[in-house]
This record gives C-alpha cells, structure tokens and sequence, in this order.
C-alpha cells in the first residue's frame, strides 16, 4: 500500500520531468497596420523580423512558448494610392522589441504525423518608438513633439512607448527529424493604441503647438508644404489627421525553428517507444 501511494506520487513528477524543451528560432518580415498603411495586411513596406525564446511541451498538443521578436514597422503617405493621402505626406518608422508569452495548439501528434496545422495566442510587452526624417534628412523622434497636442491639451494624453498586446496567429509545422519542427506561421498583434505612426486624430492648433513644443513639432506635425506643388497652408485646428476609430496593428510573418534539447528516450517523451505505455519507473506515458 505504501508503495503504491509513493508511486502515485512521484508518478506526475516524472512524466512532466519528461517533457520535451525546444529552443526557437524565428526569422521573416514585420509589418503593420494604421493610418499610414492602405492595407489591413500587406507585404508592401515590410522589414525583416527575428526572434529566439523557448517552447514547453504540456502534452503532445499543447505548448507553452516563451518568445523574444524584433523588428521593424514604417509607413509613408508617398507610397499611398490615395491623394489626400499623399498630400498630408506624413512617414514614420518604429522598432518593435516583443516579449511574449504563447500558448500553442497542435491538433495532430508530431511523433506520428510529418505535418500539422497549428494555432496559437497569448500576451505580449512591445516597445516601439516612432521617429522619422526631417526635410534635411535629419533623424527626429515624434513623441516628445506632441504632434496632436499630446500633453500639451489636456484631453489628450500622451501615449506610452511600452504597451501590452495580445499575439494570435497560425501555421503549418513539418517534422524534419525526432528534434527538430520547421514551422511557416502568421501572426498579428492587436494593440491598444493608435499611436504606433504617431498619427490619430486631428491637427493640433499651429501657434499653441509651436509655442509648447517649437517650430520643429509644427513641421513635423503637417508635411504637405514639403510636396512640390503642396499645400504650404497648415490644416485648421480640429481637421482631420488620422482616424481614431480602430487601433493600430503589428504583425510577423516567417518561418520558426524548434529544436529539442531534451526530455523522453528514443523519439522523444511523447513517442510510442521501446518502453511501450509506460516510463522507466513504470509510470503511464501522456499518450
């Protein structure tokens, strides 16, 4: 009896002491959507993205992932089909650097099959800081400029450069060998600011603007004037700069690969092996 109930203990520790690791690599582009962007998803204006973290086996079809992304998002009016668009001739580009925290599910064992579609979401900590150039190719950072009146009104806030997101995305895994998963996966990230380009809402009042944060916050606040043939008048107070209706998106798209670094005998903790149902202690496998 005694030894029954040690075996029940320890039982749980050993199978989840099998669990196979897998350290991941990840490589493709990065993009994004917002005002500066006609598409809701594109390839046009993306950048290449990279990133490493660490996966968790639970079971054979589900994981937990620890991940690290960078890269990089822009958008420029110049490239937009849309007139009006292109007279406000605004640009920007940002880094993105992500944590993430994922939760994966594989609908088919990758011990008996060689591919399998797979889904995955969870929470992320991104940091980016939208900059762009000046007309004399000078590099210069949009937030401190309150391009909107950011913190200069007090009805409008000034936007944090850290925010949280939430990943989701899917893909397609082909088993390689026992260790290693190559995996093409698509994933966006829906945000809770519409600040990713620096643009929103409406223009902010010239003169306040330019008192409160200088002439460059005006310059850089409406580029029109910068077009041959542009508009050199800056937009009235209250018109229309951005829409505020939908928050800005980042996404990724590229291949990952998962190679193991431990965990089961054989195939791996989750194959069909010499030991049949059962671990070295006799236990029951996670089938």
């Amino acid at each position: 009896m005694r030894k029954l109930l040690l075996l029940s203990m320890f039982c749980p520790v050993v199978v989840l002491s099998q669990q196979r690791f897998h350290v991941t690599l990840s490589g493709g582009l990065s993009n994004y959507a917002g005002d500066l962007q006609d598409h809701r998803f594109t390839l046009q204006q993306s950048n290449f993205a990279f990133g490493a973290g660490i996966k968790y086996d639970i079971t054979p079809n589900v994981a937990v992932r620890l991940a690290y992304n960078h890269g990089t998002i822009e958008g420029d009016d110049k490239k937009s089909k849309d007139p009006l668009l292109q007279a406000r001739n605004l640009s920007f580009i940002s880094r993105i650097n992500e944590g993430s925290l994922l939760v994966e599910y594989t609908p088919l064992n990758l011990e008996d099959h060689a591919i399998s579609p797979f889904i995955f979401g969870g929470v992320a900590v991104f940091h980016f800081n939208p900059y762009s150039y000046d007309s004399s190719g000078n590099k210069v950072y949009l937030k401190p400029l309150s391009t909107e009146g950011q913190g200069v009104d007090p009805d409008r806030k000034p936007y944090n450069l850290t925010q949280f997101a939430i990943p989701v995305g899917v893909g397609v895994k082909f088993r390689i060998n026992e260790n290693t998963v190559l995996a093409y996966e698509v994933s966006a990230r829906k945000t809770f600011t519409d600040y990713l380009d620096d643009v929103s809402s409406t223009y902010f009042d010239q003169a306040t603007l330019a008192q409160a944060r200088g002439q460059k916050a005006v310059e850089m606040a409406y580029r029109g004037n910068e077009l041959k043939n542009g508009n050199p008048t800056y937009p009235d107070n209250g018109s229309v700069r951005g829409g505020p209706k939908y928050k800005d998106w980042y996404y990724f798209t590229g291949f990952t690969l998962y190679i193991g670094i431990g965990g089961g005998n054989g195939g791996g903790p989750f194959s069909r092996g010499s030991h049949g149902g059962r671990n070295q202690l006799g236990c029951p496998r996670v089938l």
